[in-house]
């Protein structure tokens, strides 16, 4: 049997009119009232009609993009900005607004969940997997409530992300056209799916070469350039030591690139360096640095266009894109053309 307002407000001891206004996010009630009676709709599966039924009439036209302000990664950089103006381009013409909403994990009555989703700020949101926790979408899921992940997510769910795997193909593939053969990986944490969908492609392009993985060449820490320097010191005055490496990032390949000069390794004639991204200044280092362009702007687009299908219709089946990176071949890896 469904549960209706009446049941709540029974369990919880109030009127109506109270939960009502609990749903509402009412100034006039307290936290303490707000908190009890949350916690009574969660407990009995209580789903607002008007979050399951997304009627048009109650629109708010506006799309929640979830951040963590506490992660500067998350919003201190290019990629960010790119993305809020891929789904800028998307919603605006159909009139929509976009609100940025800090995701406050730790405050229950200042958590998104209330502040957005509960109480019809939003018709929909968009966030990226390291802020979607499972249990955010399950709860997400029960409500009814149209969301998007930029990053691959545990299903049910929809989500846009760049095809990783490929991208590690692709880099370790061109160093193989380049005539290296010996080719280590540093960056990135070792469980983050990010990290294992890249390494993953790189293991593949080895094993389809013919070319064993060794273990102590895939060098695991933060997607840095200290890092990067640290692990590239090491690996370059090894007894065994690479032709090449595939950089988790940018800043990691500065880093490489550090080490590389300090050792007096020439790159690209004895060392070749490719990396994810071309964010900030891939093609003014020295060598120019051979990328992979991923191109947030159209990771923005996508994810926009994938929420509005789905406030348009709820019924709608869990999607997923992969998006295709670019190879920019640059001299630090061009040893053919030497």
């Amino acid at each position: 049997m469904k549960v209706t307002i009446s049941d709540i407000a029974k369990a919880a001891n109030v009127a109506k009119s109270t939960v009502s206004k609990v749903l509402n996010d009412s100034p006039k009630i307290s936290q303490d009232t707000k908190r009890k009676v949350r916690e009574i709709m969660q407990q009995m599966n209580y789903i607002p009609s008007s979050i399951a039924t997304g009627l048009a009439r109650q629109s708010s036209l506006n799309i929640g993009l979830l951040v963590d302000m506490s992660k500067e990664s998350e919003f201190l950089n290019q990629f960010f900005y790119n993305i809020i103006g891929g789904i800028e381009s998307v919603i605006g013409p159909l009139n929509y607004e976009l609100t940025l909403s800090n995701v406050q994990h730790d405050h229950p009555e200042g958590h998104f969940l209330n502040r957005l989703v509960r109480s019809k700020r939003v018709d929909g949101l968009i966030a990226n997997n390291s802020v979607l926790t499972e249990e955010l979408s399950i709860e997400l899921n029960r409500l009814q409530f149209p969301y998007i992940s930029i990053g691959e997510i545990i299903p049910p769910a929809s989500w846009v992300d760049f095809d990783n795997v490929l991208g590690g193909r692709m880099l370790t593939g061109h160093l193989l056209e380049q005539g290296y053969s010996a080719i280590a990986f540093i960056g990135g944490q070792q469980f983050e799916t990010i990290f294992t969908h890249r390494c993953n492609g790189f293991r593949q392009a080895l094993m389809q070469a013919g070319i064993s993985v060794n273990s102590n060449w895939i060098v695991n820490g933060q997607s840095d350039e200290h890092a990067g320097y640290q692990a590239a010191l090491e690996l370059l005055q090894s007894e065994e030591r690479p032709d090449s490496i595939v950089c988790m990032s940018s800043y990691v390949a500065f880093g490489v690139l550090q080490a590389a000069k300090e050792l007096g390794i020439h790159v690209p004639s004895q060392l070749g360096i490719a990396a994810f991204d071309e964010y900030p200044l891939s093609r003014y280092t020295t060598p120019p640095l051979t990328s992979l362009n991923i191109d947030t702007f159209s990771l923005g687009v996508s994810s926009g266009h994938l929420l509005m299908e789905r406030i348009r219709n709820s019924d709608l089946p869990s999607r997923y894109l992969l998006l295709e990176p670019e190879l920019i071949p640059r001299e630090s890896t061009l040893r053919n053309s030497i």
